[in-house]
Parts: structure tokens; sequence; C-alpha cells
């Protein structure tokens, strides 16, 4: 199968890439998604039998002040890879988020749960939802949340980092999410394309923690010494507003018999294995 992959050289594009490429043609080349006309013309000619859609306006905090940006790339640029992918009849999976949610179902969220974001990054993603699904009927919409992986920055990159710098670390312990390993959200999503199965998914890894779990268990697995004060949210000034629950249940992945994902503390141990500090 021919797919183009947008954002191929992200943290989960890059992950994507290595999963598919010996299985497909892949066609990785950087097109400016913000542009309808060019993005039509390479597609025309390109001709892919899949889009995978993983380029995004990811800086959460950014978007709350680069708003024409963030709408830009999330909601604009999402509408032309999806009105370029109906062109050529091609489905799309399009990387979506825990943050299209307002973090206040403490148990966690369905795909059919309504969404409510409440910050601007979690209203463009969510508008990007709605173009795919108002656009096309050959949509795989996932929505994944906390990643982490070899490639770009992410929370466990920095707090390590920060431990190289400081003696104590303050980390929220009132945010609550599933932390996911993009090489293996990636291989969920070769599986998922395998088949028709269109839809919304919810895509992590197993279990959840807050934050502070997460560090503490990032800094024990690592062999890191390190003083770790939980704290709340709220001392935490940033421009944009956190969920404090962003558990993705995987009903409809479980539901279509895909297998579970690994607890995200193994995943975490092989990411660690491959890190150097």
């Amino acid at each position: 199968m021919r797919i183009f992959i947008t954002g191929a050289t992200g943290m989960l594009g890059r992950d994507i890439v290595k999963t598919l490429t010996d299985d497909h043609k892949l066609i990785t080349k950087r097109v400016d998604i913000t542009i309808l006309e060019d993005l039509l013309d390479f597609i025309s000619r390109s001709k892919p039998d899949m889009v995978i859609h993983t380029a995004a306006f990811t800086d959460v905090d950014a978007a709350e002040s680069a708003k024409d940006d963030a709408y830009k790339v999330n909601v604009l640029g999402t509408r032309n890879v999806t009105v370029a992918a109906s062109k050529v009849k091609a489905p799309i999976v399009y990387i979506s988020t825990d943050y299209v949610f307002d973090g206040e179902k403490r148990e966690g969220y369905y795909e059919f749960d309504k969404p409510n974001p409440i910050n601007f990054y979690g209203l463009t993603k969510y508008l990007g939802e709605v173009c795919v699904r108002h656009l096309t009927n050959k949509f795989y919409i996932v929505r994944t949340s906390w990643l982490f992986g070899k490639h770009g920055k992410n929370f466990v990159k920095t707090i390590i980092n920060l431990a190289e710098e400081k003696e104590r670390i303050k980390v929220v312990h009132d945010q609550i999410g599933s932390p996911t390993y993009t090489l293996d959200l990636a291989e969920a999503i070769g599986e998922l394309i395998k088949r028709p199965a269109y839809g919304i998914y919810h895509i992590t890894n197993t279990g959840h923690c807050s934050w502070y779990e997460f560090a503490k268990e990032v800094f024990e697995k690592a062999n890191i010494e390190i003083s770790l004060e939980p704290v709340d949210s709220n001392n935490f000034k940033r421009p944009a507003k956190r969920p404090k629950c962003s558990i993705l249940k995987n009903y409809n992945w479980k539901m279509e018999g895909f297998p579970t994902l690994r607890d995200y503390r193994l995943a975490l141990q092989d990411y660690l294995r491959g890190l150097k500090f």
C-alpha cells in the first residue's frame, strides 16, 4: 500500500515510518498542509492509497497566544489533508488528543463521550476531528495521550534533563492520564489500517498515573536519585488550562478485537534503555 505520512519527521511520525517501512511504500515528502492547492497537486500526482496525518501545532501553551497559527495548521491544515485524501479516495488516519475533553470525568473517557476542550489547542484538534468526519466517510480518528518517544521533546526527556540541573523537582499530582510510547502507538496504527474498521479510537498504553507518579517511575527505572515534590497544578501558572483527567478508555479498540497495548511502565522501561543519559 502507498501511504502518505504528514509530519513524518516528528516524534510519532518517525516511529510510524520505522514501523511501516518494510510492508508499505511510504511517501514522506514535506508538503505545506496549509496551502490547499499545493497539497491537492501533490496528492493527485503521488496517488496514495492511505494518508496518515500526524502533522500538527502541538505546543499547548503557545497555542493560547498564537491562535491563528494553531488554527491554520490544526483546523485548516487538517481540512486540506482530508479534502486531498478524499479526492483520490484514500482513507485518512487523523491523530487527535485527550485534550478534546474537559477532564471532569474522573473515571476516564470513552470514544462516544462528548468533547469539551478547555484550551485552544484542544479546541483546534477537536475542530480538526469535525473536518475529518464531515469531509470523508473513510477515516480513523485516533485519540491518544501523554506521548513519549525517541524523537522530539517529551516529558521523560525534560525531567531527566532537569535532574541534571536541580536537586529538587516539583511535579503536579492532580492531573491523571495514560503515558503512551510512540513506538507502541505506531505499531497499533499499523494494525488498525489493515482493515476498513473506520471510526474513532482511543489508543494508549495500559494503566494511568499522575505526572508526579510518572516522574517517580521514570527516575526509579533510570536509577536517578532526585527529590520529588508533589504539588497542585494551581501552583504552576501556565497559559493553557489542562484537563484534570486524561484517561482514555480504549473501548472501540477492544470491541474490534485488537490486542491491548502493554502497560506504560513496561513501555517506559524499553524506552529508557535506548536513551543516553
